[in-house]
């Protein structure tokens, strides 16, 4: 076990979104280094835990998964009784489907939130780790970006994650609440959906052989989820950093032709790529580069990013060809 994250150790600690793609990795390692796990997962009827499916069975033993809503202020708070450190990554993530359900996202990532920061608050929590994301501060006014950007949330779904951050940082200097933002710039890995860039180039090659996406000239600053996951852990485990936001990620930008000759090179294949019209985002609300100053986080917790885009790579493309029959590859999935 890492000693700089032994301190949770034995620890009670709640995730919420622990079925989603960063949330399920969580879990997994907060067990693997000794925690004793509440896996928050959003209820439906089919008794499906998402990502949290893919783990060992005997993992999945030591966890204790629990179904309900993040909008759900009672099943929030009764998740939240008996722990010490909460994680929250439950959310809506995907940009386009925010430009069609804006409400929507209001309601989890705003007052779900709230729901998370007025429980932990109420039930005296050690300390929360919210989740925010690099989609906050809009396209670079200037790269590397700090936490000290401007805010330019040019989403619906950007925007309710401003209101999300905004409130966690008013729960700590109104109440004292133990809270630290972690920011994740953009994270890939094994699990992710192909609502994201990485697993949209990859599940299209491996069943068609060709690529469609949407603007070819965004920068994005890529994160494989291991790292991204020690961030988290880091934050956690930091006194350091509690009442402020840190950013995660590796300090490199990649153009997406870039990424897509990357992921050729890597898979040792190549395939046409085409522009497709549905795919590309309103030219106000689209985010041409996002790199990462994540010299706060080094600074509070020791984080630094391990992983090369070309290892995360072969990870993500490994697992994405094991499971390609849970690829829609063939539609655009927002």
């Amino acid at each position: 076990m890492p000693q700089k994250f032994s301190d949770l150790q034995s620890k009670r600690v709640l995730v919420t979104g622990a079925g989603g793609f960063i949330g399920s990795h969580l879990a997994e390692e907060l067990l693997a280094i000794g925690a004793r796990v509440k896996a928050f997962v959003h209820y439906n009827s089919r008794n499906d835990w998402g990502m949290l499916e893919f783990l060992p069975r005997d993992a999945l033993k030591e966890m204790e998964v629990i179904a309900g809503d993040i909008c759900d202020p009672f099943s929030v708070r009764k998740a939240i009784e008996g722990c010490e450190v909460v994680f929250h990554l439950a959310a809506l993530i995907g940009i386009p489907y925010s430009y069609r359900a804006p409400q929507s996202y209001m309601a989890v990532n705003a007052e779900g939130t709230l729901n998370v920061l007025q429980a932990s608050l109420d039930e005296g929590i050690a300390k929360v780790i919210h989740t925010s994301t690099s989609e906050v501060y809009g396209t670079a006014q200037y790269v590397p970006i700090d936490e000290k950007h401007p805010l330019n949330p040019q989403s619906p779904y950007a925007a309710s994650k401003v209101a999300a951050d905004k409130l966690a940082s008013s729960y700590y200097l109104s109440f004292d609440l133990p809270v630290v933002t972690v920011r994740p710039f953009n994270t890939f890995g094994p699990r992710q959906s192909a609502r994201a860039i990485v697993p949209t180039i990859i599940s299209q090659a491996l069943t068609d052989g060709h690529v469609s996406l949407g603007s070819l000239e965004p920068s994005r600053d890529l994160t494989y989820v291991k790292d991204t996951v020690c961030g988290f852990l880091a934050a956690a485990c930091s006194e350091a950093c509690v009442g402020t936001t840190i950013n995660i990620g590796t300090g490199q930008g990649t153009g997406i032709n870039d990424l897509v000759e990357t992921v050729s090179r890597v898979m040792g294949m190549e395939f046409d790529l085409k522009v497709e019209g549905e795919r590309i985002r309103p030219d106000k609300s689209e985010v041409w580069e996002l790199v990462c100053d994540y010299s706060s986080a080094k600074e509070t917790t020791g984080w630094e990013p391990k992983y090369s885009l070309e290892e995360g790579l072969r990870e993500s493309i490994e697992w994405i060809r094991e499971n390609l029959d849970r690829y829609k590859a063939h539609i655009y999935n927002i």
